[in-house]
């Protein structure tokens, strides 16, 4: 069945709903477009215009979602649309944003992204920043269907270097694992660590980026088939690796996301996929589409 001929549901969609971030990441590319907040306005409409697409967002692509001054608001929004929402963070502001996130019905999970803090800091402000975490998560325990996912997301070397060693002996001392975690995680579905509470390991990644050399033009991706994105300014694009809006596919102030996600554009990107050919220049040199291992 081809785009065209069917009104797309996804999975989910990312939502950028700001670019702007409290920290330098050496695994992030950064913006090089122009950093700020989404407006209450576009925000908005995209909860009009993809309630029919999704019941999930993402608040994620770059930025730090729990910056964003009206984040409240918008997780208000989001209830009054029916739509469920996850938040990935840096976990530095938790403390200070706990109170609003825990008090939102619309909050479905929330992902930490502990390897932020390797190019951030250093070591002695590890435990406090991830004592708030834990504190964060005990809190939520009364949240009885809120999601909480750690993410590790920088192991090159089985976990060895001394701060992955440090924040994983603290995560096995908070939660009670009684052996060692690197020999129990599995690259798929991580582990299981309480209730409703995930660690999942991963090595380093590299952003797709269009001025590097093509990885393969074969492959599979699962962008415009189970997900979207849509950056601060509107700009919608197939996926959350498309951190620039090097495939804009239409913005969303202008038109509707149903004609964007049919367009001729995404029409030969989903088809293309669905033959196992990277279309766009961007898919060609993006090397995390290989772990669907389809060719």
């Amino acid at each position: 069945m081809l785009l065209t001929d069917i009104m797309k549901r996804f999975k989910k969609v990312y939502v950028e709903i700001t670019g702007k971030c409290n920290l330098s990441c050496d695994f992030c590319p950064g913006s090089g477009r122009r950093e700020g907040f989404m407006d209450r306005e576009l925000f908005g409409r995209i909860l009009d215009e993809v309630g029919g697409f999704t019941g999930q967002l993402y608040f994620h692509v770059l930025g730090e979602p729990l910056l964003h001054p009206e984040l409240g608001a918008f997780l208000d929004m989001c209830y009054e649309h029916g739509i469920m929402v996850n938040i990935t963070t840096n976990g530095t502001l938790i403390r200070s944003k706990a109170d609003t996130l825990l008090s939102k019905p619309a909050l479905r999970q929330v992902n930490f992204s502990l390897h932020s803090f390797e190019s951030n800091y250093r070591d002695n402000h590890i435990d406090k920043y991830l004592d708030s975490i834990f504190d964060f998560i005990e809190r939520s325990k009364k949240c009885k269907k809120l999601l909480i996912g750690l993410r590790l997301w920088n192991i090159s070397d089985k976990g060895k270097n001394g701060l992955n060693r440090h924040i994983l002996g603290r995560i096995e001392k908070q939660f009670n694992i009684g052996s060692t975690i690197m020999e129990e995680i599995t690259p798929v579905n991580g582990i299981k660590l309480f209730d409703n509470v995930f660690l999942h390991i991963a090595g380093v990644f590299d952003w797709p980026d269009t001025g590097i050399e093509d990885k393969s033009s074969r492959g599979f991706c699962y962008g415009l088939r189970d997900q979207a994105a849509i950056l601060a300014d509107g700009t919608v694009v197939p996926c959350c690796l498309d951190s620039q809006g090097a495939i804009k596919l239409g913005n969303i102030r202008g038109q509707s996301f149903a004609d964007i996600i049919r367009s001729d554009r995404a029409r030969n990107l989903y088809e293309g996929f669905s033959r196992r050919e990277a279309i766009e220049p961007l898919c060609r040199k993006c090397g995390y589409r290989m772990r669907f291992g389809r060719d």
